[in-house]
């Protein structure tokens, strides 16, 4: 495997794992069920909860500065096949983060890649693109124009 296939490679697993990391545990674990993704994995770490620091910039370009703490859920996991998995997730659920560290290893094995693609992010995917077209419909609805009349008396 040649420089650009490893880097393609590693921006689809990025993907898939911002997919996962933005999933609402319920959805995941339907789509995983479905898909015949068991639990059986070693756990390597956690998953623990534990904080990480957000930094923020003013107007988005000025100096970096310490915004405040957030909660993540970290998990990493080896599959009997070798496999290893990792995930971070927002929050305190262990479930998501075990399960999100699963399905990341899975994917990592070409012969299931194109089924975990398939029947678990490309699903997650479509309901995300979905929730954000009717957030931007929302948002759309409460616009204001603003213009100024030009009064005839000056």
């Amino acid at each position: 495997m040649d420089r650009r296939q490893e880097r393609e490679l590693e921006t689809a697993r990025k993907t898939a794992m911002a997919a996962l990391s933005l999933a609402p545990v319920d959805e995941l674990k339907r789509l995983c069920a479905a898909a015949g993704i068991s639990g059986e994995a070693e756990m390597l770490r956690g998953p623990e909860t534990g904080l990480v620091s957000v930094r923020g910039r003013i107007g988005g370009g000025g100096a970096p500065f310490n915004f405040g703490e957030a909660t993540v859920t970290r998990a990493t996991v080896r599959l009997p096949s070798g496999e290893i998995g990792h995930s971070y997730a927002l929050g305190r659920d262990k479930d998501k983060a075990r399960l999100s560290a699963i399905t990341d290893a899975l994917w990592q094995n070409a012969d299931r890649r194109a089924d975990i693609e398939e029947k678990v992010i490309a699903p997650l995917r479509a309901a995300q693109a979905e929730a954000d077209a009717t957030s931007r419909a929302e948002t759309a609805a409460t616009k204001v124009d603003f213009f100024t009349m030009v009064r005839g008396e000056d």
